[in-house]
């Protein structure tokens, strides 16, 4: 069946495409008058996403153990965290509530920060569970290991020196036998 005319009580085709049409354009125009950055400020080019099955628990997590700052929160539809962004230092962290189709997925992360030995016994502090005490490593770093109570594991690091690439390479040699 083709109708010809409105049904009644409906507007036509006609009249509802024009607004929507005038809406969008100014939009358009509106966007391009305003620059908008493909990498926003305070983020750097690669950003980790974790998985977590408790948003709220693992932010609570990340401000003890290594100082986070919360930056966004957003509930879902069920009014639990669905997704959030901490900072950590000069970096953002963004998390996302595990789902069926998105099981949580433990990761590495590698972390520097001005203490490797205070910042790993505050994470421990913090309910994370000791997986390597602090050492100095070969290639400049001092490191510990711990995983948080989503299985997360942290790699915490102090930048202790600046090797070259032939004092990096001997010092491999020499650790590897």
């Amino acid at each position: 069946m083709v109708l010809d005319a409105p049904l009644p009580g409906c507007r036509s085709l006609d009249n509802l495409r024009a607004p929507l049409t005038s809406n969008y354009n100014n939009r358009e125009q509106e966007n391009a008058s305003m620059t908008v950055k493909p990498i926003p400020d305070g983020f750097h080019t690669v950003t980790p996403y974790l998985v977590v099955d408790d948003i709220d628990q693992f932010l609570d997590f990340l401000k003890a153990a290594f100082d986070a700052t919360e930056k966004e929160r957003v509930p879902s539809q069920d009014g639990r965290t669905g997704h959030a962004e901490a900072l950590i230092g000069d970096s953002y962290v963004m998390m996302g509530r595990a789902q069926d189709e998105f099981p949580a997925l433990p990761c590495m992360l590698y972390l520097y920060v001005p203490d490797t030995d205070a910042t790993y016994v505050q994470a421990l502090a913090a309910g994370a569970t000791s997986m390597q005490e602090p050492v100095d490593m070969f290639y400049g770093d001092r490191n510990a290991f711990v995983q948080d109570p989503d299985g997360n594991t942290w790699c915490i690091a102090t930048h202790q020196e600046d090797l070259t690439p032939e004092e990096l390479a001997a010092r491999a040699k020499e650790f590897m036998q």
